[in-house]
């Protein structure tokens, strides 16, 4: 039974240290070095080769090395091939701490005083309590919830959106477009978690903005494409919004000239909520190709009409 590793070369020595040691039935290669293609039933990868199906007849399962699968083309995809995304706890916690880092910076105003060292200028400014404080987040999967429980100590007003109506104890949920705008009038931080999806492309938008109270901040720890960034200057410049925090782009690495690099209101960082760690994450894709052998469903299979 063998694996194909295409990802990081660094983190591949991690992983192929581990499957050594705790799965040596499970034999590694690591692109470009296929062997013989015909025995690699197992693809690992952050992105899937070109003509999948010649290049490897055989393979059974491709287990994308992300909590997401929107960096791979589905639809280039052979259909009968079973899709798995990474369940690494790891990225969970991550993408909780980024959350906290996010939301208290923006709740604290950090990025203003940030600008006044800059100009070497002091000056406190009015303190809202955290219970005043109100955060939305959209999108109510096993991380959005996770991110909520983070959150929740700290006393903020917590809401939720999603496509579906859900529960969640100590969170006011919404659910569906006619709920949105409702949601959006109450959050005075708001942070995309959602997956990237053709309804969700692009949704970070002007008229989502305008629904939010004026001056409200923006968390974006999804995809670049959710963002309309044209529509978030624009609404940073009016003062409907007061600050930003973005994680992700659409073109990534940013260009040099990129407007996000110098703008005062906007704190950019390089997709770094959250990684893959090879120490965290191997246990699931092991239980993952281990329910695959035993003829078990797998762990975070996607399905490929809802793209996640």
């Amino acid at each position: 039974m063998t694996l194909l590793y295409k990802a990081d070369p660094v983190r591949g020595e991690q992983w192929k240290a581990l499957f050594a040691e705790r799965a040596p039935d499970i034999q590694w290669r690591a692109w470009p070095n296929l062997g013989d293609p015909q025995a690699i039933r197992y693809l690992a990868a952050w992105q899937a080769p070109d003509d999948l199906e010649t290049l490897l007849p055989n393979l059974q399962v491709l287990f994308a090395l992300s909590a997401g699968v929107d960096q791979l083309d589905l639809d280039r995809l052979p259909a009968n091939l079973p899709v798995v995304r990474l369940l690494d706890p790891g990225i969970t916690q991550g993408m909780c701490e980024y959350a906290s880092f996010a939301v208290l910076s923006l709740h604290r105003d950090m990025l203003r005083y940030r600008q006044q060292q800059a100009d070497k200028h002091w000056q406190a400014h009015r303190l809202l309590p955290a219970s005043k404080r109100r955060v939305g987040v959209m999108g109510l999967g096993l991380q959005a919830q996770q991110i909520l429980a983070t959150l929740r100590p700290y006393g903020f007003a917590l809401s939720g959106w999603a496509r579906r109506r859900r529960c969640i104890a100590g969170v006011d949920c919404f659910a569906g477009d006619e709920q949105l705008p409702a949601f959006l009038g109450q959050c005075d931080i708001l942070l995309c978690v959602l997956p990237l999806t053709e309804q969700t492309e692009g949704i970070l938008d002007r008229q989502l903005f305008q629904h939010l109270p004026k001056g409200a901040a923006l968390v974006n720890m999804g995809r670049g494409g959710h963002l309309v960034e044209e529509d978030l200057l624009q609404a940073l410049a009016s003062g409907q919004l007061s600050a930003a925090v973005l994680d992700v782009l659409r073109e990534e690495p940013a260009r040099p000239e990129h407007p996000f690099w110098r703008h005062p209101q906007i704190l950019l960082t390089p997709h770094i909520a959250a990684m893959t760690q090879p120490e965290s994450a191997f246990d699931v894709l092991l239980e993952n190709i281990r329910r695959h052998q035993r003829g078990d469903p797998m762990l975070g299979q996607v399905d490929r009409k809802q793209g996640y």
